[in-house]
């Protein structure tokens, strides 16, 4: 089942369908492959046909029908739903039940969107194939041997096989654009601050963003125009007129810049030749291509490593068995302490606490703490140079398709070197899409296009004009 949101707004409107059908057909594919594929941790067919007759009801009064209204859509299970458990795919939260909304569910609800489920992804969002989820790895649509990605694997697997329209998902460090690589599905990060993170389980603050897995581009935008925004609960939010605007005489000279540190050694050979396609659709569309350096690349990976365990080894301090979710209990408080996160957590989650206490510890913070965060700096100022030169950057998703499930899982450093092309856009705080580009041995590769500081609409342009001339990518399943 392949529809993309502006088809379903057509075809509510031309009473094609109602939500209600829509709704049951979504939830004949969850039926047909979700105990094969594992996209979902939670799914509620009574509340969302309930959801669905009531929007049914309100398009008979005379609702506009507005581009989400109606979608059913998957929300990875680290953004916080009302009445829905929250469990961040942890054991330490498996009962635990959101007691609100977070900003962009207000939204998405607001805008008349039909929720579906939670979705599987890697414990707290650590990890790069879904495989580190306390309740079982999610597979991926085209190869039921391989990973989804991660950590949104959920999110990606349930838009590629059609158990939803859209979803979101969070990216700290190419969790929303890895999987979708991996999935042949569009994802976007935005800018840092232009999605409230407010009810997003915290990972590393200074990180995370909020953002769309969907089956087109226009998709993306249409779903990021909805989430966006400024948010009196999160301080971090960008005012909502923040953007970098699109002269329309520019439109056919954007230029678009290859980095010499990403087509090095490290890149799988059919990954290159399947972004070496796009990129000459690309120049037949009319966009002019120019070798850029981004020397501290090369930093990327070990900086993001302290950055990011830094802040989880922070914001995780919270789940203590006291307060709420998963405890054990002991002779004194240090000893409840230590058996409840000893059996809470996952052995990833605990490798990245530890990796962050001892980079933030007395002794070792300007060594370790201090530096990543002037390599950092280095970083934003690569790309600020670079984008002196052009307009936005192309760089593949990930150097490999995706791989087989247990390839990777007890290799940490193999696993990491996963997300070598994502990390450093999340350092840098700027927008980032996977954009399906072409198949190799059957598998999904994507190509990532880099936009400056609040680019996002340059993205779109790009975007949107690369699917029109060699089609909106179609995965398997949703072909029935």
């Amino acid at each position: 089942m392949f529809l993309t949101l502006s088809q379903i707004q057509k075809g509510l409107k031309e009473k094609e369908f109602s939500v209600v059908e829509l709704t049951r057909a979504v939830f004949a594919q969850i039926n047909k492959h979700e105990k094969e594929i594992h996209a979902y941790l939670k799914v509620d067919e009574e509340k969302a046909l309930l959801q669905a007759q009531e929007i049914d009801k309100e398009i008979e009064k005379g609702r506009e029908i507005t581009p989400l209204l109606g979608a059913p859509v998957a929300i990875k299970d680290n953004i916080l739903v009302e009445g829905w458990l929250c469990t961040a795919s942890s054991k330490i939260l498996e009962n635990y039940q959101a007691p609100y909304d977070a900003t962009v569910i207000k939204k998405i609800k607001k805008a008349g969107a039909v929720i579906i489920g939670k979705t599987n992804l890697d414990e707290f969002a650590m990890g790069s194939s879904t495989e580190t989820s306390a309740f079982g790895p999610t597979k991926n649509p085209y190869d039921l041997e391989r990973v989804p990605g991660g950590s949104s694997g959920g999110s990606a697997a349930a838009v590629a096989a059609g158990e939803c329209i859209y979803a979101l998902g969070s990216d700290t460090g190419g969790s929303i654009r890895q999987p979708a690589c991996f999935c042949g599905v569009v994802g976007l990060k935005p800018t840092y601050g232009r999605v409230s993170r407010y009810g997003l389980m915290a990972m590393a603050s200074s990180l995370d963003q909020i953002g769309p897995l969907t089956k087109s581009v226009e998709d993306a935008e249409i779903v990021f125009r909805i989430i966006q925004g400024q948010d009196k609960m999160d301080s971090t939010t960008l005012p909502d007129e923040s953007k970098v605007v699109l002269n329309p005489q520019k439109r056919n000279q954007i230029k678009i810049g290859l980095p010499k540190e990403c087509f090095a050694q490290g890149l799988d050979g059919s990954v290159e030749r399947v972004i070496s396609q796009a990129i000459s659709q690309l120049e037949e569309i009319g966009y002019k291509f120019e070798e850029v350096s981004l020397p501290s690349l090369k930093y990327a990976l070990p900086c993001y490593y302290i950055i990011m365990a830094s802040e989880v080894s922070a914001n995780l301090a919270r789940y203590d068995g006291i307060r709420y979710g998963f405890s054990l209990s002991g002779e004194t408080l240090l000893e409840t302490y230590l058996k409840t996160r000893a059996q809470g957590f996952g052995a990833e989650v605990k490798r990245r606490i530890m990796l962050g206490t001892y980079a933030l510890s007395a002794g070792y913070y300007d060594a370790y703490y201090l530096k990543a965060q002037k390599v950092r700096s280095l970083i934003r100022e690569d790309f600020d140079r670079a984008f002196q030169k052009v307009d936005l950057i192309l760089t593949p998703t990930s150097p490999t398709p995706a791989f087989r499930i247990g390839e990777k899982i007890n290799d940490p450093v193999k696993m990491y070197l996963s997300d070598i092309y994502t990390v450093p856009i999340n350092l840098a705080g700027l927008p980032g899409i996977n954009i399906p580009c072409g198949l190799t041995d059957g598998l999904p590769a994507g190509l990532q296009l880099i936009g400056p500081y609040l680019g996002e609409d340059l993205l779109f342009e790009v975007g949107k004009r690369y699917e029109a001339h060699r089609g909106v990518f179609k995965p398997p399943y949703n072909n029935e």
